[in-house]
């Protein structure tokens, strides 16, 4: 089995110590970084996610911060979504386009005062765009990567975890939002979000050196909740229709195509700098969108490339992420179809790795 040299460009994160000592089995690269695919397997750390809690590195969602007179103009211009009304203390999912209104990236936008914003990033360079659009309008604001790595806690025991580590005011933060708490003399950021649908916290740790003391603070404070590392699932995140940069959209794709048409107020978010190709895109309508697929039979291969969607032999759309689901007994996936073949209940076939399957547009995903 081939392995990953390492060197200085493939960064380590203030967990990484963690993560190796709980026997992680597999790394994908994220942002320069190793991210955990794989602790017992893929189908085991599933279970353990949707039954009890986990503590995942995801120092790979690197921040981008703005931070100046001009930040909130410049987040604005980043993106569709009217900002307008967005508070202090609040966290808002925001596509992020381009000038043709092709998706460069799908972050959280976290506000963290009027002239101080970070950006939660996804895969991909979006620290250079930023900076060539401040650059570019000569914008009064500073654009840099921050010391700040975010720990995702996730599982329905997340909330107690977390409250045993940073007392009971936790539990009166509201979904997408975020207050401050203390942890060994530093202020943490902490959100009720993640990057799963069991619940849970994302903690922004604001300097490597607490990385380690944190980690251990929640493995002492939860060991009768069976707590365990993890990582991002990719049968539960297909299962709740989390969509993932770089595999199921790219900058070939609007947020319309991505079903994110409802993040775009093209009509009052004027400052951005994709809006009126988004105008026309919203005005005609996609003429492709991703939707939930169930692939029929026996657990499918690994989906490392797209899998061509046909009908009647035609190709109509592709098939970016699947996987065998436990719990619903079927292949779970997401494609991107055609509006001709898109509406639920539509039947195709899937070229596979293992050859042609049987599939069916879904209504909604399975959650």
């Amino acid at each position: 089995m081939a392995v990953i040299s390492p060197s200085r460009r493939l960064r380590r994160t203030p967990f990484s110590d963690g993560v190796e000592a709980a026997g992680v089995k597999a790394y994908t690269i994220y942002n320069r970084m190793l991210l955990p695919t794989v602790f017992e397997s893929v189908e085991a750390d599933y279970r353990h996610l949707k039954d009890h809690v986990q503590v995942w590195d995801v120092s790979v969602e690197r921040q981008v911060e703005l931070r100046g007179p001009d930040a909130g103009r410049l987040m604005q211009m980043l993106t569709p979504r009217d900002l307008r009304r967005m508070l202090p203390g609040q966290c808002y999912y925001v596509p992020i386009v381009d000038e043709t209104g092709g998706m460069l990236n799908d972050p959280v936008a976290v506000k963290l005062s009027e002239d101080r914003w970070w950006i939660s990033i996804a895969d991909s360079d979006l620290l250079l765009w930023v900076k060539g659009i401040a650059n570019g309008y000569r914008l009064d604001v500073l654009v840099d990567e921050p010391d700040v790595s975010p720990l995702a806690i996730q599982g329905p025991k997340a909330e107690e975890l977390v409250s045993r580590v940073f007392g009971e005011r936790i539990r009166d933060i509201r979904f997408f939002r975020f207050d401050m708490f203390q942890f060994e003399g530093y202020d943490l950021a902490i959100a009720r979000s993640g990057y799963s649908k069991q619940g849970g916290f994302e903690i922004y740790v604001p300097d490597s050196a607490i990385g380690m003391p944190l980690w251990n603070a929640l493995f002492d404070a939860g060991e009768d909740l069976q707590v365990r590392a993890g990582c991002p699932n990719g049968i539960e995140r297909i299962e709740g229709g989390l969509m993932s940069y770089g595999n199921d959209m790219t900058d070939d794709n609007t947020p319309h195509e991505c079903g994110l048409g409802r993040f775009c107020d093209t009509q009052t978010a004027i400052g951005c700098i994709g809006r009126d190709a988004l105008l026309r895109v919203s005005k005609e309508g996609p003429v492709q969108q991703i939707r939930p697929i169930a692939i029929h039979g026996e657990p499918v291969p690994t989906c490392d490339r797209p899998w061509p969607l046909r009908a009647g032999g035609k190709r109509v759309g592709q098939i970016t992420s699947a996987a065998w689901s436990p719990d619903f007994k079927t292949n779970v996936s997401i494609g991107m179809v055609r509006m001709t073949h898109w509406d639920p209940g539509t039947d195709l076939e899937v070229e596979t790795l293992d050859g042609m399957r049987r599939a069916t547009v879904q209504k909604a995903f399975w959650l």
